[in-house]
């Protein structure tokens, strides 16, 4: 009986043993829980800031370059890159990613806007949650955003295409301009400082028959120029400000076999448009280098999170590798000037045709 009773006395003794390690166990287990929580909360207070990209729309390379340029500064930076585009160029699609972008309370927002006005609504709200928003090369109203990064001046980019389409044409003969879509600002400044460069200049022998737009997707662009070919039997050349449409006019005239009857020349992308300059229907064109242009936006992006610029007259940032820019006055708020437009011929296309 005693023998039992010490058995008995025993495992109770093991038994209490074994229930305080499970108390242990448990106990501890909640305080590495609070220490991990400590730790995420740690992270989440230092966590990379978030900056943000809206183009025009996917499928556009030079919109695909102008975001790599974005994504390769804000890398440089430490911080993410977002990536955003609608499926169409259109202003439903980018209000529907900036509310995501709001939603997902990124620290800054960098649009190409798909049109001038209708962006302002969203963007305001996303600045009234303290999210820095800048436009870069297709503007929106000073009224959405804190400053604008121009990709060359508006003025000599519009004037310049319509000197070179006139020493391409020797002055003389009627011509078209293949426009992105009817409320892309850029394009459209670019075209009024055209008309403007028209009436001042002596091209009176020159006839400007068409305004056409191609909306930035490559079939219509196409159908567009194939449309302005019937129509005027005796064009002679497509200026084309957009690098989409370009591309689509200087293939339509070359697949139709009219090299040195119509003349396309505007803004492209050396990449597309060496076989078009090699081949004599483009004899050149103009353009900046996108990456530069997304680059440049990063770094503005970054310079107004940190509070080194608000966008007013005057605020200087460096930019990494491009160098120091000054904020200066455009036509409505705000922006900063990458440079001027560069000319591609058949000097010089092979050379830049493998850079962008």
């Amino acid at each position: 009986m005693l023998r039992r009773w010490v058995l008995y006395v025993l495992l109770l003794f093991v038994f209490g043993i074994l229930v305080a390690c499970g108390d242990d166990s448990e106990t501890s287990g909640d305080a590495a829980g609070e220490g991990t929580t400590e730790e995420g909360q740690e992270e989440t207070d230092g966590e990379q800031n978030r900056y943000a990209i809206v183009f025009k729309n996917t499928g556009n390379p030079y919109g695909e370059k102008e975001m790599e340029g974005f994504e390769n500064a804000i890398n440089e930076l430490g911080a993410e890159a977002i990536l955003r585009a609608p499926d169409q160029p259109t202003v439903e699609g980018q209000i529907q990613i900036i509310e995501e972008l709001i939603a997902q309370q990124v620290d800054a927002i960098a649009i190409v806007g798909n049109d001038y006005d209708g962006l302002q609504p969203v963007l305001t709200k996303a600045m009234n949650q303290d999210i820095k928003v800048l436009s870069l090369d297709s503007a929106v109203n000073g009224d959405s955003r804190m400053v604008h990064i121009n990709q060359a001046d508006p003025e000599a980019i519009g004037r310049t295409q319509i000197q070179a389409v006139a020493e391409i044409i020797d002055n003389e003969g009627q011509f078209a301009v293949l426009s992105a879509t009817s409320q892309a600002s850029n394009q459209n400044l670019w075209i009024e400082w055209m008309q403007t460069e028209l009436e001042e200049g002596d091209y009176g022998d020159m006839e400007l028959v068409e305004v056409a737009y191609g909306d930035d997707l490559r079939d219509k662009s196409v159908s567009e120029t194939e449309a302005l070919l019937q129509s005027y039997p005796d064009l002679k050349a497509i200026v084309s400000p957009t690098t989409v449409g370009i591309a689509a006019a200087s293939k339509v005239i070359t697949d139709k076999g009219l090299q040195g009857e119509v003349v396309v020349t505007g803004l492209g992308l050396p990449s597309e448009m060496a076989e078009y300059i090699n081949n004599g229907v483009s004899p050149w064109m103009y353009l900046w280098n996108p990456l530069d242009v997304g680059y440049l936006a990063g770094y503005a992006a970054d310079a107004l999170v940190e509070g080194e610029i608000s966008g007013e007259v005057g605020d200087t940032f460096e930019a990494g590798d491009l160098g120091s820019y000054e904020v200066t006055e455009s036509e409505d708020g705000t922006e900063v000037l990458l440079g001027e437009p560069f000319r591609f011929d058949e000097d010089n296309i092979d050379e830049w045709k493998e850079i962008y």
